[in-house]
């Protein structure tokens, strides 16, 4: 116990001097209500889906609450998503690529940037029984055991065992206005942080040491019974520890899962489903 407890507080140390280096940037009220999707084009019938799928989006980001989208209320609200929408901007993703044929901008692929004023969000978030979750959001340490058929590992931020998750695990944080920070190999090495210690960290021991940061531990196992991923995960908060778990999905969701659970938890909208 005592030699899990030293390791314990070494992690936690290796990660708050990783949070040193990466200062939390603000994010600004104006880039809080604002969503971004994916569309077919810029055509009516494509952009008024993506203001569905934007509206879902901004909701969540907004709240922290993964829940509201399925809300029975929803259902109205997506018919009139546009109305909320302040002002939209296109980026082709295809920009610099010559159309084929008779392609022309209305039907390539664009991001779609709805921008949104708190006021007009905050009366649907009201509607929907719920309210934003304002302020600088937490940083997010993230401690994660990683195992497939052919190898296991803790990820690292510079690791090479699988060079696309941590980028994955990065981008999962954008869309709900938060950040993470994942430890350097160097720094997991010199902890002595190996895949089975990393695994059992005890979430509530780390909570009382880390102070203002957040630590979000978690395991993702290959299951090919599954077809795809198994991802425990687990947060404590206020001397509660919470758990979720996805299973059969690819890494990319279950990162969001993982990122949609702890905004679900930080904002105090309670246990992720």
């Amino acid at each position: 116990m005592i030699r899990f407890s030293r390791l314990a507080l070494v992690a936690i140390g290796l990660v708050c001097t990783c949070l040193a280096g990466h200062p939390a940037l603000a994010t600004s009220l104006a880039e809080l209500y604002q969503s971004q999707t994916i569309v077919n084009g810029q055509g009516e019938e494509h952009r008024q889906a993506g203001f569905k799928v934007c509206l879902d989006k901004v909701l969540v980001r907004v709240s922290g609450d993964q829940r509201l989208p399925a809300k029975p209320q929803m259902t109205a609200l997506r018919d009139k998503a546009g109305s909320f929408v302040s002002s939209f901007r296109y980026r082709d993703r295809m920009e610099g690529i010559p159309n084929h044929d008779d392609q022309g901008t209305y039907d390539r692929p664009h991001d779609l940037t709805c921008q949104y004023t708190p006021p007009v969000l905050d009366k649907v978030l009201a509607e929907l029984g719920s309210k934003p979750w304002l302020g600088e959001r937490p940083i997010i340490s993230v401690l994660l055991a990683v195992q497939d058929a052919r190898q296991h590992f803790v990820l690292a931020s510079d690791g090479d065992e699988s060079p696309y998750m941590a980028e994955s695990f990065q981008s999962a944080a954008g869309p709900l206005a938060m950040k993470i920070v994942i430890p350097s190999k160097a720094a997991l090495v010199k902890a002595g942080a190996i895949f089975e210690q990393v695994r059992a960290l005890s979430p509530e021991l780390l909570a009382r040491t880390v102070g203002n940061q957040e630590l979000l531990a978690g395991s993702l196992v290959w299951s090919d019974k599954e077809l795809g991923w198994i991802a425990d995960w687990r947060l404590a908060m206020a001397g509660k520890t919470y758990k979720w778990q996805v299973r059969g999905v690819n890494f990319d969701e279950a990162f969001r899962v993982a990122m949609r659970g702890a905004a679900q938890i930080l904002s105090g909208n309670g246990q992720p489903e």
